[in-house]
């Protein structure tokens, strides 16, 4: 289960903003996570719980916000939305898809006080 190691990495990222800017307790972290990444929503928040249990980030609410695929046809050029890494392009066919959006995951915003 890779979203332990990306729990630990998010809750780390968190700690040294809450040091960082003298924080006593964070109360919400956003995530941004891509349709494509292959990261399951439900349990990186069960892990993010679990490694936040102690600490600035414990009760730290975590919001995860989707960011839907998207593609160019490398053979017609067409820019479409993609719900899986392979796929075919709706206008010529062809199966050479370059995924350009919805493969990354990103801490967009962390709230504290």
């Amino acid at each position: 289960m890779h979203e332990m190691s990306l729990a630990e990495g998010i809750l780390q990222l968190v700690e040294e903003t809450a040091r960082r800017e003298n924080a006593q307790r964070v109360k919400t972290v956003v995530v941004e996570i891509g349709e494509l990444s292959a990261v399951e929503p439900a349990a990186l928040e069960f892990c993010f719980a679990a490694v936040a249990a102690e600490g600035a980030a414990r009760g730290a609410r975590l919001v995860i916000v989707d960011v839907p695929g998207s593609g160019t046809c490398l053979t017609c050029g067409l820019m479409q939305p993609m719900d899986a890494l392979f796929g075919v392009c709706t206008a010529c066919g062809s199966h050479r898809l370059q995924p350009t959006g919805g493969s990354e995951m990103r801490v967009r915003e962390i709230e504290i006080e």
